[in-house]
């Protein structure tokens, strides 16, 4: 009788721990699915943007700030939360690897926005004025882009940046169903 207590503090430890693993495993691929959704939407523009003139797109490029600049914050959360999960996973693994690969997914989702996209989202906003998050996070890397060699092309910047997010949701999606697997097993 006196080791009750301490088996139900010891089973009521090990649910509160798997709840807790359990909430981190949905966090995590709800981040990873708003990270992956952002850049969806953006690829689902694609057929209809790559049909306007010069002065449409440049008129409705700015729209997408500070919105997406927001939602953007799942992008860095998800691979916090991700790499966490990979910690607490059994190394070797089935779950573990798919982890990992969908760590390494997320990463080259980041690689590929600072730089392909970033780049161009600074000529966009060269002469617009922003405020707030928007501001102090389009000021990253704000010296090198595609603008330094003078005028470029807008149809080159169009095209990175519009098909620079459909790798990036490709890139997000592939993590997203490999975290979702190895939540499944």
């Amino acid at each position: 009788m006196g080791t009750e207590p301490g088996l139900k503090r010891s089973a009521s430890e090990a649910e509160r721990g798997s709840t807790m693993f359990l909430a981190l495993q949905v966090l995590t691929i709800t981040v990873v699915a708003i990270a992956m959704a952002l850049a969806l939407a953006h690829a689902l523009e694609l057929p209809g943007k790559l049909r306007l003139a010069k002065e449409q797109y440049f008129a409705i490029q700015p729209i997408y700030y500070p919105g997406f600049t927001i939602g953007g914050a799942a992008e860095p959360l998800s691979l916090l939360f991700s790499a966490i999960l990979l910690f607490l996973m059994p190394p070797a693994t089935l779950a573990f690897w798919l982890i990992a690969s969908a760590f390494i997914g997320l990463l080259a989702m980041q690689a590929t926005y600072w730089i392909l996209t970033h780049p161009v989202n600074n000529f966009w906003l060269k002469d617009v004025e922003l405020k707030g998050v928007s501001a102090g996070f389009f000021s990253l890397a704000a010296s090198r882009g595609p603008g330094d060699s003078g005028d470029p092309d807008w149809t080159y910047l169009r095209d990175r940046w519009e098909f620079s997010h459909v790798a990036r949701a490709a890139l997000g999606l592939i993590s997203l169903i490999l975290l979702v697997m190895a939540v499944a097993l």
